[in-house]
């Protein structure tokens, strides 16, 4: 009765008013051994439910991960190519989790990406090209992915596409011509790896291409001949010969269009442009940070996402970029405002961590003060309990940094807020990462250097604790431990 129980399981969870009961019933964990099935209508149904349940809820996509589900959609993908339902119902679910780290990481280590590049070369209709080239976008933003997709000549793929679809009027021919050229961007600009020698070789040849087709698409062309150089070079003569802000016309000439394919290419272009420091610093000298703050007036969450994550970009080790940004407050209001948004995670998060990263390569103290009475603070407090490790040190990082700079306008807020004892909370679980410890330490040692704050951390017994950390497996946690201890004590 598995196969019926599955198809029922599948029908079932089409309605969102079931997903709950069947969360709580434990039964995405009780299908995943289904996805090792031969049964090709077994697989097709287990499938089906397992991604009707798991749709937009991040937490149990994680776990899907965790669990080990990547290396079964592989093995899909690898034996039954020839099933047209079951490679849709597959690639739907690589779609799904391709976004989340941990999903790249484990699609890293297998060979994914010769199957992606064989199912685009076979992509026949629309929809299949859609949902396969929203998976490569993902993956693209890997720089391990992005290597493999090179050596398995996804260019090749995308450059035939292309002439195929080359001077098509209609809609669908458009939108592909559109995708195809965004994920040529991402192969050819982002990442701070060197990809391998034949990757590098490889990813220039369709470089004319991509500005012959997509920017003479948007009606802007841009005559620019590329030697065969790294990709970090690549994105650094571009902006020498003013692509940003030609990107930035384009991008203030859709703002309010409801067509999105090409802010999002123009988009990823600006983000992956600004990751070289050289970059940075001439973008910074061009105004380019007002020009994107202007553009956050867009109520497209799509449009938000990407210009945070370029202003986030621009102001990495950047002290000077982190001043101009930490001194608006019509942007820290509205970054504060993104904050709250509950029914948007990935604009609240990228919100989050552009106000983290304000703060982290900040070196003013009217910035803390700034941030301070835009009610900033409290986001980071909060940001330190977050379940991702990366966060939770992008936010003990700040607020160390901020605390090192102006204590005294900060000391009364992270009384508030009650940060002593979610600094406590985090030395005392057992599942807190070593980095994240390490990291919550160093921000006690900041606090330390206020008397009223001093007494709260010796009234929370957190010495008890540290004491309890100098014998962890971990040797630099155990350096920390010490070295708070000792300035905890009153020693030098």
């Amino acid at each position: 009765c598995a196969v019926k129980a599955a198809q029922v399981l599948s029908e079932i969870a089409k309605n969102d008013e079931m997903k709950k009961p069947c969360i709580e019933a434990d039964l995405v964990l009780t299908l995943i051994p289904f996805l090792e099935s031969t049964d090709q209508e077994m697989l097709l149904h287990a499938g089906r439910a397992i991604g009707r349940i798991c749709y937009d809820n991040r937490n149990l996509q994680e776990e899907l991960v965790k669990v080990g589900v990547i290396p079964s959609l592989v093995r899909i993908l690898t034996d039954h190519e020839e099933s047209e339902p079951l490679i849709h119902v597959d690639l739907l679910a690589l779609c799904n989790l391709a976004d989340l780290d941990t999903a790249k990481e484990a699609l890293s280590k297998t060979k994914v990406a010769e199957q992606l590049v064989k199912q685009l070369r076979r992509a026949e209709n629309h929809e299949r090209l859609e949902i396969i080239f929203e998976i490569l976008q993902a993956l693209a933003e890997n720089d391990a992915l992005k290597v493999q997709l090179v050596e398995a000549g996804v260019q090749e793929v995308l450059s035939d596409i292309l002439l195929r679809l080359q001077g098509s009027s209609q809609a669908e021919g458009t939108c592909i011509v559109k995708a195809t050229s965004d994920l040529i961007v991402s192969l050819l600009l982002g990442g701070n790896k060197q990809p391998t020698h034949r990757a590098q070789t490889k990813i220039p040849r369709i470089l004319n291409l991509y500005y012959l087709i997509s920017f003479a698409a948007s009606h802007l062309t841009i005559p620019y001949f590329v030697s065969p150089l790294s990709l970090d070079g690549n994105c650094v003569r571009m902006v020498q010969v003013g692509v940003i802000h030609q990107l930035l016309d384009l991008l203030e000439k859709h703002v309010e269009s409801e067509d999105i394919s090409v802010q999002h290419a123009a988009l990823s272009a600006l983000r992956n442009l600004a990751i070289p420091v050289v970059n940075k610093v001439q973008m910074l000298e061009e105004g380019v940070a007002e020009r994107i703050q202007a553009l956050l007036r867009s109520e497209m969450p799509p449009m938000q996402f990407k210009l945070l994550g370029t202003l986030r970009m621009l102001a990495d080790g950047q002290a000077d970029a982190a001043e101009i940004l930490g001194q608006d407050p019509m942007l820290l209001n509205r970054l504060v405002q993104w904050c709250d948004v509950n029914d948007d995670t990935d604009i609240c998060g990228e919100a989050n961590r552009l106000l983290a990263s304000i703060l982290r390569h900040n070196r003013s103290q009217e910035v803390v003060k700034a941030v301070q009475e835009a009610q900033g603070v409290k986001h980071l407090v909060s940001m330190t309990m977050s379940e991702h490790a990366a966060i939770q040190n992008e936010a003990l990082n700040a607020l160390a940094i901020a605390s090192t700079i102006d204590l005294e306008t900060l000391e009364d807020c992270f009384k508030e807020l009650q940060l002593v004892q979610s600094l406590h909370k985090l030395l005392q679980d057992d599942n807190t990462s070593a980095e994240v410890k390490y990291n919550s330490m160093g921000l006690l040692c900041s606090l330390l250097n206020s008397g009223r704050l001093r007494r709260e951390i010796e009234d929370n017994k957190i010495k008890e604790t540290l004491e309890q950390l100098c014998s962890h497996s971990n040797a630099d946690v155990v350096k920390e431990a010490l070295i708070t201890l000792q300035i905890l004590k009153g020693e030098s």
